[in-house]
């Protein structure tokens, strides 16, 4: 019985990444032939075409989408492999990769740069994205570690709280409301809000917390960053809903203000995530341990 071979998989992943032949072949400097001979090989293997071509247009079959996902867990697999064999020669040589949600991203930021100040030598690739972005990374093995916010069950995710996310209402100073000291929910139902598209995390905190009060808040705009909303309740366009946490210079510059608003701050949480089958290489073994101390710290200092 034919076995498939890692080098097929290595072929087949780069022809489904470019959903092209011939930049697959110059990718992995092998002749367009030979990559279609690998591809040839590989559908006789499996018994079932695994692309097929529409005009000029590649796509894939779903006997192809299959390979591809056990191609690129594979890939991972073997990166962190020679990751890890790397990195047995020394912690500063290694690499890590890490995901975090934009709403951590200062967080994050901070963390990492006192980090890399005890391991300068380290390579670190870091992919600020939002929620769902953050968890197909996890789902596809391509990260050490993510940062996030709430984290679904069954997804075979570990998650560890490390820190308080606790999530305000912000205002731009000359608002009416920031001269109350108490607020009813109820007085934001004839507010506009600005959020943050749907997958957020943030988003869908704020929804369920107006929901289970029997309100549906009025949203003017629809914004992919925590920047570009601050900047939008800043020019007046509406109230917002972020963490507190990426407030600080807004805050203190005066820019921005913060509503005293019945049941806020919502209380979220910042959680350490990785695929609970991961063997985590050295180098993302001692930034977990680094990111669970600092939290600690900021809980007793």
């Amino acid at each position: 019985m034919r076995r498939l071979t890692l080098r097929q998989f290595k072929v087949f992943e780069a022809v489904a990444r470019h959903l092209s032949f011939s930049r697959a072949a110059a990718e992995l400097h092998l002749s367009q032939p030979a990559v279609s001979m690998q591809i040839k090989g590989l559908e006789a293997i499996v018994g079932q075409p695994l692309t097929e071509q529409l005009g000029k247009k590649i796509y894939l079959t779903e006997a192809g989408r299959e390979v591809l996902h056990t191609s690129q867990n594979i890939a991972a697999q073997l990166n962190d492999l020679q990751t890890n064999l790397e990195q047995l020669r020394g912690m500063d040589s290694g690499r890590l990769n890490l995901a975090v949600t934009s709403t951590v991203n200062a967080v994050a930021t901070d963390i990492l740069a006192r980090f890399r100040g005890r391991h300068p030598k380290l390579s670190i690739h870091l992919d600020v994205s939002n929620r769902e972005s953050v968890l197909s990374q996890l789902a596809a093995n391509s990260i050490d570690l993510a940062i996030m916010g709430q984290v679904p069950e069954g997804l075979g995710l570990e998650a560890i709280r490390f820190m308080d996310n606790p999530l305000v209402v912000i205002a731009p100073p000359g608002h009416p409301l920031t001269h109350k000291k108490r607020i009813s929910v109820n007085e934001l139902a004839t507010e506009s809000f600005l959020v943050r598209e749907a997958g957020s995390g943030t988003r869908g905190a704020m929804e369920r917390f107006f929901a289970a009060k029997g309100l549906e808040i009025r949203t003017s705009m629809e914004m992919s960053s925590n920047e570009a909303i601050k900047q939008a309740v800043q020019a007046g366009l509406g109230l917002g809903i972020l963490s507190q946490q990426t407030l600080e210079m807004e805050l203190a510059l005066q820019r921005l203000a913060v509503l005293a608003v019945e049941g806020f701050p919502i209380m979220r949480h910042w959680y350490l995530v990785h695929r609970a089958d991961k063997r985590l290489s050295p180098v993302a073994q001692a930034f977990k341990q680094f990111v669970l101390d600092e939290g600690k710290a900021a809980v007793t200092g």
